[in-house]
This record gives C-alpha cells, structure tokens and sequence, in this order.
C-alpha cells in the first residue's frame, strides 16, 4: 500500500519542538513526505502546491485555520492529525462537510496541565504562593502565619467544574489526598463521576462548600463568565480559584475584586485576554498568582505530543480504529 502523501503545517519553535531525528525518522516510515515537507502558512503558491496533492495534514501550534477556501485546494485530504490540545481554531465547518477525520493529542496535554493543577491545589491547602510574597508573613515563625485560613491539605473540599479530560484526570490524582471532590458538569455522567473519585453537585451547591475551586470547562459562548460576581460571592471565605482552562470561564474585574478585598485568593495559568494588559489589576492584587501558560505541554513533554499523534497516524495508515479521533459533536462540548 502507498504511502499517503503528508503536510506538516506548524510553525518553526513547533516543528523544532515535535520532532527530534528519531521521531522523523518515525513519521517517514508512516507517510511520504514531500518538498518542502513543512509549512507554517497555507496561502502562499508553494504550500498550494504540496496542499493540492496532500492526504494527511500533521498540525500543531501556529497551524492555520482549515477554511472552505484552503481546502478548496486539498481534494485529496482526507485526514488531520493535530500534535495538541484543542483543535477549534484549525477545525472549521468545512472540515466536517468533507467528511475529513480529525484526531487531537488533547488527551496527551491533559497529562501536564493535570500534574500543574495537582500542584497548585496543594499549594493552594496551604497559600504556598501568597505567604511567600508576604514580607511580613515570610518572616514569621513556624506557626505563626495568620490571615489565610486553615493550613491544611487534609479533607479539604476541591470542587472540579468540568468533568473533562483535564478535569478526570485532577479527579484521580486528588485521589492521593484525603479531600471531598466535587463536580459540576451538566454533560457529566454521575457514575462516571462516582468512579473517578467525585461526587456530582450542582454549580451552586459546589461553590457554596468549595475551599479550591480548579476549572476545568471548555470555553464556549455559554460558559463565558460561568463564574462572576455572583459566583465569586458563594465561595466560602479563603477559598482559592484555580483555573488552567481558559481564562474567559471567569470574569476577571470580579475576581480581582474579591481578591483585593483578601476575602479570595487565585492560582491563574490562563487569563482573558492572554497576556493581562499592563496595570490590569490582576497584576497588583497581592493574592493572585499568575503563571505564563505553563500548565500545558512544554519542553519534553511536547515530545510525548508527537508520540501521542504519530501512534494514531500509524493506526490510521494500518487502518486500525483511532482512539481519539474528534466528531462534530465532541467538538461542540469540547475545548
């Protein structure tokens, strides 16, 4: 059987971060690359050309959209294999018209951002992050750090909004602590909840009893602020917002509203816009965190990406079943 003729589409730090020689070594084996076998743009006469003829599209970060116009210059395309996480800003309604099959390395990135998140719960138990920028508090001697709360990792209740890949995963590492999970998730099966370790509540309900609250929900037009002043205003006093979702899921004035008043605290990977603006309040408020993005896969672990993407492309050359191909329906709940 002939090789497919495959496109890399991503831009340079992604392709130098995906593939080490043995992983291109890999890829050649599966497909027939051609010249030049990477592009980071689809518009130009060159990258036209090797689309005209090109079955597979590997995308990664910097991947343009798949618009109705650029595939009108693919008629052979029949598969997209995306090295990341969430492929709604590559994956368009032509796609799906065209029948073309679409697989995600989602599941592989939910392996870091989890392990972050797992990480800032339990430094969240304890305000790690805020009595270590306190000068005062900094100084004090054991025990006598006051202001923050209950210190504590034991029993805490974590509330999960977002049953989730990120979200299933947190579930079953919180299962090393003696915490009460709960989750909210209006698609969320409450046995599949019960399995991985929660207990599925309400929005309300889980706001109201949260002491960390960790977000975990795609970002769609209807979760958009989920969590707003109202929201903010049920969580228990002390109470850390985690999020390494997306940063639209909350309204950022609100909570840097709660935060300034010290009532709140926030472990914030992820921001709405991304990059906060300068003297956006977020930035001052002394009980919010902030971290550049890095929950995700960096560094190694974008090799674990390719790994992820290059196992379903060989299942898909064998014609073997894919195990995490994306369907027009997934893709309108998902990330």
């Amino acid at each position: 059987m002939a090789k497919p003729h495959t496109l890399v589409v991503m831009n340079a730090d992604s392709y130098r971060a995906h593939f080490d020689d043995d992983r291109l070594d890999r890829l050649g084996a599966l497909v027939a690359l051609g010249d030049p076998a990477v592009v980071d743009e689809l518009d130009s006469t060159a990258a036209r050309a090797r689309l005209a003829t090109a079955e597979v599209l590997v995308t990664s970060w910097g991947a343009p959209a798949l618009t109705a116009e650029r595939l009108r210059h693919a008629p052979a395309l029949r598969a997209v294999f995306h090295g990341a996480g969430s492929v709604r800003t590559l994956v368009t309604d032509e796609v799906w018209r065209r029948g073309i099959t679409v697989t995600s390395a989602a599941d592989a990135n939910a392996i870091p951002t989890a392990e972050f998140t797992l990480a800032a719960i339990v430094f969240a138990g304890k305000k790690v992050p805020f009595i270590a920028a306190d000068p005062v508090a900094a100084q004090r001697a054991w025990g006598g750090v006051n202001g923050y709360g209950d210190l504590s990792n034991y029993r805490r209740t974590v509330g999960i909004v977002g049953f989730s890949r990120v979200g299933r995963r947190v579930l079953r590492l919180l299962r090393n602590l003696d915490a009460e999970c709960l989750v909210a998730d209006p698609y969320a099966d409450p046995e599949a909840v019960t399995a991985t370790g929660g207990t599925l509540v309400s929005l309300t309900d889980l706001l109201c009893r949260s002491e960390i609250l960790s977000l975990h929900a795609p970002e769609l037009p209807s979760t958009r602020h989920m969590i707003g002043a109202a929201e903010l205003a049920l969580l228990p006093d002390h109470a850390t917002v985690v999020n390494t979702a997306r940063g639209s899921l909350v309204d950022s004035a609100a909570l840097a509203a709660e935060c300034g008043s010290g009532r709140l605290f926030a472990i914030l990977d992820v921001t709405d816009p991304e990059p906060l603006p300068p003297g956006d309040p977020l930035r001052s408020v002394p009980n919010v965190l902030l971290t550049p993005h890095l929950a995700g896969s960096l560094g190694s672990e974008v090799l674990r990406l390719t790994d992820h993407t290059l196992d379903e492309l060989a299942r898909w050359t064998a014609g073997e079943p894919l195990r995490t191909e994306i369907t027009p329906q997934a893709f309108a709940l998902n990330a």
